[in-house]
């Protein structure tokens, strides 16, 4: 059973919101981390107490939070959604190539939206965790994601 602690609750009141665009390149179907990204946002805002959220503008593309230590986890991630949703299964959907529906299959799976708190400053992540966009096209793409943070900023 999950538990709060006393001294967990922070009363505030909503006092910032921010948002900013962020254009990632990618090198076609994988992971790439904006991690980075996301925290040099909160620290040009001077982001203090709150929450971050990254979306997707995207159908084929998507968010995860995700272990960032062992590369072999993003490896297997990607066998698991080839497994799941493969190119060239005879989808309806091709009309911009055999891994266009599989892609929105993928994006469906892992979705569009990440929510982050924000405890002085940092973004609450665990040891292992990172932020991804998650290429599911085999082709490079630009893909545009809106980052926002509401909370307290200094």
């Amino acid at each position: 059973m999950a538990r709060i602690r006393q001294g967990d609750v922070l009363e505030s009141a909503v006092t910032r919101r921010f948002t900013s665009l962020l254009a990632v390149d990618t090198n076609g179907r994988g992971f790439t981390e904006i991690t980075e990204a996301v925290a040099a946002f909160l620290a040009d805002i001077a982001a203090s107490e709150g929450e971050v959220t990254v979306f997707c503008r995207h159908t084929s593309a998507s968010l995860t939070l995700q272990e960032n230590a062992d590369p072999d986890v993003k490896t297997d991630l990607l066998t698991a959604f080839e497994r799941l949703a493969p190119d060239h299964a005879g989808w309806v959907h091709d009309l911009e190539g055999p891994d266009d529906m599989p892609a929105h299959i993928k994006a469906v799976l892992t979705g569009v939206h990440l929510a982050v708190p924000v405890i002085g400053g940092r973004m609450a992540l665990g040891t292992w965790q990172g932020l991804y966009l998650v290429e599911h096209r085999v082709r490079p793409h630009r893909r545009e994601l809106v980052v926002a943070f509401v909370g307290e900023a200094h």
